[in-house]
């Protein structure tokens, strides 16, 4: 079992935006963003259903059906799930409809406290406050041996990186920039020196970072991580 991450960031190293309202919370900028992967084969069948065929088949479908790949469970931050929006409303049930794209247990890192969400296809939305430690715990024991994705957003994704607890971490860098948001990289001087580091360019031009603990990492990177669940459930 791993604990991978992937995060889409800007030229200038923003992981999401500020241009969002409560009307459109998304806002313009995030779809420029993640234009590239949501553009893939992958992301129209495994996100909208899409099973005619359309979508793009490089190499940018290749990190998306990588993203979806033997994972068993999912830590993500209130953010994506979309609390920040719908922070009193005990009827919100996330983005993504009532057949979520996860098919796993998804931790939600909140300080707000809700019952636990089951959806169709297997997702079960899970809501607590907890280190990123704990949250680990927990997922390990879930995800049947398989690997635990860190799902963001930035800040969530730092916070593990800070803890030393990922594994494998994936960085799709649009060629746009934003010139705001929540940046991705603070705090983290030196990153590089416990994972070994693989760049690839895709034909939309998102440049696909891959940093990976191993036996052919940095200084660090056989080290065993800190997180193996020992008893973990839920």
């Amino acid at each position: 079992m791993k604990v991978r991450a992937d995060l889409h960031i800007s030229l200038d190293g923003f992981g999401s935006t500020i241009d969002g309202t409560p009307d459109d919370p998304l806002g313009t900028d995030w779809f420029r963003l993640v234009a590239a992967y949501t553009a893939t084969r992958t992301f129209r069948e495994r996100v909208l259903g899409d099973t005619s065929g359309a979508g793009t088949t490089g190499v940018d479908d290749t990190y998306a059906a990588n993203y979806f790949a033997e994972i068993g469970a999912e830590i993500m931050g209130a953010g994506k799930f979309g609390l920040h929006v719908h922070p009193n409303d005990p009827e919100w049930r996330g983005w993504w409809g009532e057949d979520p794209p996860f098919h796993t247990p998804v931790f939600v890192l909140t300080h707000e406290r809700r019952p636990d969400l089951v959806m169709a296809g297997g997702t079960t939305f899970h809501f607590l406050s907890a280190s990123p430690e704990e949250a680990l715990q927990l997922a390990a024991g879930a995800a049947g041996g398989r690997d635990v994705r860190i799902g963001g957003g930035p800040t969530v994704v730092r916070d593990f990186l800070r803890a030393g607890l990922i594994d494998a971490f994936h960085v799709a860098i649009a060629p746009i920039l934003l010139g705001g948001g929540v940046r991705l990289w603070d705090d983290l001087r030196g990153l590089e020196h416990n994972y070994s580091v693989r760049a690839e360019t895709a034909e939309s031009g998102t440049a696909h970072l891959t940093f990976t603990r191993g036996s052919e990492g940095g200084e660090n990177s056989e080290a065993a991580p800190p997180w193996r669940p020992v008893g973990a459930t839920l």
